[in-house]
């Protein structure tokens, strides 16, 4: 059973409904592997020093903004904590504003609101004025670290939890070369919009999300099926894991949490430990340039 990420409330005027914080997607990529062509064995990312070549520890590595080329600002966890916003483990409603007001654009990531224990009654109270009115409500959440722009969305029997991006994140579409005009400027006549109306029509249909299924995954599982069958796979050594130097990084495609902890203008690179310092710095390089051509 997935466990929630945060148990807190939801608040609105003076109404407060505990609710328990619960993931909305599902993710179902499939995870590679980095092989060495010449051996099949296993490729391990390292946090290395562009000067020195060497390995740096993680209690070693600070978080930094580089405000300027090649120049930083150290930022340490007091900073960090201190510019947190207090209002933790709350989703709190400032506005209401109607669902079509806001374009598709603005939606980023969906959450589900739990409600707590004897807190039903509020929940369904919010749930079903919110289908009444067409309205959605607007606020703010902190998830971990960091408040993000929300809304509030009443799905079937749910509440959805709609983290919103912010203005300042979107491309504004008068940036590219688009045509300006409408029908009579571009010379279509009515006859046109009638058949393209009528193929509309006749491709018409009730949205499903069910009938879409990911097929090239599906077509990619079936290859690797077909690969294990026929005896076609790679049998490495076994790692011992309790040899493995102290916080290895293992799963090397899960470039995310990888660039997320990176902590250095040239994040996620690769490159195998060397004691002369030209000779680490050409193998990062080509590590990092194999990363990127697998990614």
């Amino acid at each position: 059973m997935a466990r929630p990420i945060w148990t807190g409330t939801l608040s609105f005027g003076l109404l407060n409904i505990p609710v328990k914080l619960m993931t909305g997607e599902r993710r179902v990529d499939l995870h590679f592997r980095m092989l060495d062509s010449r051996n099949k064995a296993p490729i391990r990312y390292e946090r290395v020093n562009e000067e020195t070549g060497e390995e740096v520890p993680w209690k070693e590595i600070v978080k930094a903004f580089e405000y300027d080329k090649g120049s930083y600002v150290v930022i340490e966890e007091a900073d960090i904590a201190a510019a947190a916003p207090d209002h933790k483990e709350t989703v709190d409603i400032d506005t209401f504003v109607e669902a079509s007001s806001i374009g598709v654009e603005f939606y980023e990531k969906p959450y589900v609101l739990e409600p707590g224990k004897k807190a039903e009654k509020g929940y369904v109270l919010l749930r079903e004025v919110l289908k009444r009115t067409g309205m959605i409500g607007i606020g703010r959440v902190v998830i971990r670290t960091r408040e993000y722009l929300a809304a509030v969305v009443p799905q079937g029997e749910a509440l959805m939890l709609m983290i919103l991006r912010y203005a300042q994140e979107l491309v504004d579409p008068s940036d590219y070369k688009l045509p300006e005009g409408g029908l009579a400027k571009w010379k279509i006549s009515s006859r046109e919009v009638d058949m393209a109306e009528q193929l509309i029509k006749s491709m018409s249909g009730e949205w499903k999300p069910d009938g879409y299924k990911d097929d090239f995954r599906q077509r990619l599982h079936k290859v690797i099926e077909q690969r294990v069958k026929s005896k076609k796979v790679v049998r490495g050594k076994a790692v011992d894991e309790s040899k493995l130097p102290e916080n290895a990084a293992t799963n090397v495609i899960d470039f995310a949490e990888l660039l997320k902890r990176s902590l250095e203008k040239k994040g996620g690179q690769g490159a195998a430990k060397r004691p002369a310092k030209k000779a680490a710095k050409k193998t990062a390089k080509a590590t990092k340039k194999r990363a990127r051509k697998s990614a």
